[in-house]
């Protein structure tokens, strides 16, 4: 699959087939995903990969903010739980920040990852969508996060049981300003 046809054909999936996810291929993908570029190298994104049933229903109930979030996660061949490793981004090695953004590049570098992660998982023929509205303390308590861990996105993934067409874009001229 080529990049442009890989980036604009991707679509967030919300119903799956129900087919299982190889794990050779999770672990393709998260290697591709690896490749993501990040703050001074840090490599800071960590991905747990939740299938079993029971685990990912009790996640679920966790995501009810949005109550669409649920049936979503419990459809999903596999819950890939975005984290990162907190304190890392965005300092120099004396721990002074080194922008006015201070810590908050870990949240470019996992955003930057949950695209790579996904377009890797389109072009594996594997559906996601990213899920931002959940009760990160009880999930972190159900997946028993280490305290330097930082629950930022949930990617319910698997084999796509929908095609939705492509929402309507703004225009080049809306988005770019040549100065």
């Amino acid at each position: 699959m080529e990049i442009r046809e890989c980036i604009m054909g991707r679509r967030s999936i919300r119903r799956f087939n129900g087919e299982s996810i190889p794990e050779e291929t999770l672990r393709e993908i998260v290697e591709e995903a690896s490749f993501s570029p990040s703050w001074k190298n840090t490599q800071i994104v960590r991905y747990v990969v939740v299938k079993d049933k029971e685990l990912k229903e009790k996640i679920s109930k966790c995501t009810t903010i949005w109550a669409g979030n649920e049936p979503i996660i419990n459809s999903c061949d596999a819950l890939v739980c975005v984290t990162v490793i907190k304190g890392r981004c965005g300092f120099e090695r004396d721990g002074s920040y080194s922008t006015y953004r201070k810590d908050t590049w870990q949240m470019f570098d996992a955003g930057i990852a949950s695209q790579t992660f996904c377009l890797s998982a389109h072009a594996h023929g594997i559906g996601s969508v990213i899920l931002g509205l959940f009760d990160a303390d009880s999930i972190n308590e159900l997946l028993n996060l280490p305290e330097d861990r930082e629950l930022v996105a949930l990617i319910p993934i698997g084999y796509p049981a929908e095609t939705p067409v492509a929402p309507k874009r703004k225009s080049v001229d809306d988005l770019l300003t040549i100065l």
